[in-house]
């Protein structure tokens, strides 16, 4: 189901405690663990997932509106971490950075303070916040680069680093 995941650079970093409101699942098949985030919203609190009909192995995509070489357009990605799997506005030269929005409220995400020595090559991109949580809280967020094709990003819940995908 999850031969798409780049394990190769996919760490899983410790043994994630379920919350109270389930916004990670985490899975574990013949040795592989598999991390899906299974809500993630916007800098208003709106929800970006399962605003389209795209779907990546059953799970709803996380949808974002992506500006980058004058066009923007929605951009669907996958809630599977370390897949790269993309739908829509995909026609973007790697390399590119992109402004990345919210898609109900139009708002650019929320850029975040990363340490430029967790991930070596960091310190060519920004990293911005889909929040796991309502609350919007730093403390439940994925991570993801405005660089198009830097395929780093790193879920962090309930303060803890989950799993870190550096390729």
């Amino acid at each position: 189901m999850t031969a798409n995941v780049d394990r190769k650079h996919l760490r899983v970093t410790g043994n994630h405690q379920a919350q109270e409101e389930s916004h990670v699942l985490v899975t574990e098949e013949k040795g592989a663990v598999t991390v899906v985030v299974t809500q993630a919203f916007g800098p208003k609190g709106d929800s970006l997932v399962g605003l389209s009909d795209v779907t990546f192995d059953g799970y709803p995509a996380i949808t974002l509106l992506v500006e980058a070489g004058g066009k923007s357009g929605l951009l669907h990605l996958s809630p599977i971490h370390g897949d790269n799997r993309k739908a829509g506005f995909t026609d973007i030269k790697p390399g590119t950075r992109c402004v990345l929005r919210c898609p109900v409220s139009r708002l650019a995400l929320d850029k975040i303070p990363t340490d430029d020595d967790a991930v070596e090559g960091d310190s060519e991109t920004d990293y911005y916040a889909l929040y796991l949580t309502p609350d919007l809280s730093l403390g439940s967020i994925v991570a993801v680069s405005d660089v198009w094709g830097h395929y780093h990003s790193r879920i962090v819940d309930n303060f803890e680093l989950i799993s870190l995908w550096a390729r």
